[in-house]
């Protein structure tokens, strides 16, 4: 009588498919140049094919997922890419560009790689993320810090106001001039019923209008400012690459649970500027100091074209100011304390933000009492709030923040 023998499944490539690849590449594809060199950052690197195809190989490698022989063998070869571990490493990265996670980079038609992963030089030919790339490493992150800790209202954000409405919420009222005609019925006939009947008809009277309650909602404009001053990654540990990560989150967050809301993304530095979200995936550190005046100042006006009922800054930071634009464009520094004229000029573009009813929430990623104690002027002069947290756990204190939202606006 045949008989079947079962043996323990041991997976191969072929089982790992391109998302599972991906959440073993996130930390990877977001890195901010804290992995190359620190004390010499380049701002305007790019990632290549070969920087892809390394941090294929080594989650590879740390995953158990390449047998000895395998790993012996590239390690004896000239080149690693042309042995069977790098056969299977640029299978996998044409996996995740016919998965729509990535694409080589647009640019000359007449440069190498530009008909797909894998062609050219891989060291030359650069690659960008996805729209579908950026969206799953947002929605990684969120789920991997919110977790089970709470769910947001679609679309919303709940205030301490009632209004008229659709969905039920609370008791019934009386009927005021200016509220939406949402009659609950039963309270408006058991009110009438009280006046009694005359000739058998119930006689509805003005007061006897009663009205549904429900939750009043309004909308936020969000400007995500993110410190990209080279202290972020200077003082042995990378701390741009986490807050890159907690703003993918956000995006996805309100993309999918605050479809009323919007956000933005800007980088500030010696200067500031906007920046897409897909770019910012990719964004680097540079040689630069901190110019948080034109950081607020450039938030402001991305806030102005939003016709939104809550307006709030977001802001991620390590430093304290130490560098400012002069009317004539030029930027002063001084990275030693707190600088009288970087200061006034700062807390000017607070005070601005204030004016606006501009709520600014600050990330700290570092106790310098100098910083505390700007930080907290900051809070104080736009009732926002001050976070002093790590890498490790800004990313729960800015999602948590965002959903709790404490302090409550209505238009």
């Amino acid at each position: 009588m045949p008989t079947t023998r079962y043996s323990k499944y041991e997976p191969t490539l072929d089982d790992l498919d391109a998302a599972e690849l991906m959440k073993l590449l996130q930390q990877r594809l977001l890195e901010s140049g804290f992995g190359r060199n620190p004390w010499e950052p380049d701002p305007n690197y790019q990632p290549t094919l070969q920087d892809l195809y390394e941090a294929i190989a080594e989650a590879l490698i740390q995953n158990d997922l390449i047998d000895q022989e395998t790993l012996n063998q590239a390690m004896a070869a000239e080149h690693w890419l042309d042995s069977k571990l790098g056969e299977a490493v640029k299978e996998l990265a044409r996996r995740l560009e016919q998965e729509g996670y990535l694409r080589p980079e647009a640019g000359d038609p007449e440069q190498p790689g530009q008909g797909g992963v894998g062609q050219g030089e891989p060291g030359q030919v650069r690659f960008e993320l996805t729209d579908k790339a950026i969206d799953f490493l947002g929605y990684r992150t969120l789920k991997e810090v919110l977790g089970a800790a709470g769910k947001a209202s679609f679309g919303a954000h709940d205030t301490r106001f009632e209004t008229t409405g659709v969905e039920t919420s609370a008791a019934p009222k009386p009927y005021e001039f200016g509220d939406t005609l949402n009659l609950d019925i039963s309270a408006t006939l058991l009110s009438a019923a009280k006046h009694g009947f005359e000739d058998g008809r119930l006689e509805l009277e003005y007061d006897d209008l009663m009205v549904v309650q429900s939750e009043y909602y309004s909308s936020a404009a969000t400007v995500v400012l993110l410190d990209c001053s080279h202290s972020m990654i200077l003082y042995g540990e990378d701390r741009f690459t986490p807050a890159k990560q907690v703003a993918l989150a956000l995006a996805h967050l309100i993309r999918t649970q605050y479809r009323g809301d919007s956000i933005q993304f800007a980088l500030f530095h010696n200067s500031a500027e906007e920046i897409p979200l897909p770019k910012l995936a990719t964004a680097q550190v540079g040689p630069y100091h901190t110019n948080t005046a034109e950081g607020l100042r450039l938030a402001q006006k991305l806030l102005k074209r939003q016709n939104k009922d809550m307006k709030q800054i977001v802001m991620i930071t390590d430093g304290k100011p130490s560098a400012i634009t002069l009317p004539g464009g030029r930027i002063y520094k001084n990275a030693y304390g707190l600088d009288p004229l970087v200061l006034g000029e700062t807390l000017r573009e607070v005070g601005n933000c204030r004016r606006q009813g501009i709520q600014i929430n600050t990330f700290m990623l570092a106790r310098d009492p100098e910083l505390i104690a700007f930080v907290q002027r900051v809070s104080h002069m736009t009732r926002g709030k001050a976070y002093f947290t790590t890498p490790h756990t800004i990313g729960r204190y800015v999602l948590m923040d965002f959903q709790s939202r404490r302090t409550k606006l209505v238009n």
